[in-house]
């Protein structure tokens, strides 16, 4: 895949549908969930990313993930917030 930035704003959009709708058919019914996904072109450059948020430490949590290759980057982060 090659990095378009006229398909990046579609792309992040479809992306963050699908996963969360994987995440839900998971059995994450009673969870509010954000998904964040953050698309660049690659070019060598470092980039970090951080979140900060207040929730229950029983019950709440996240999970992110990044993919590279030669041309772009994808991070996508995944928040699950439990709903009583």
């Amino acid at each position: 895949m090659l990095y378009n930035s006229e398909e990046v704003p579609e792309l992040s959009r479809s992306l963050a549908d699908g996963i969360k709708e994987k995440v839900k058919n998971a059995g994450f019914d009673r969870y509010k969930l954000v998904v964040q996904v953050a698309i660049g072109e690659q070019r060598g450059q470092g980039v970090k990313m951080s979140s900060r948020c207040l929730w229950d430490a029983d019950t709440d949590n996240y999970a992110e993930d990044v993919f590279m290759n030669d041309s772009l980057f994808c991070v996508v982060a995944v928040f699950g917030s439990y709903y009583y």
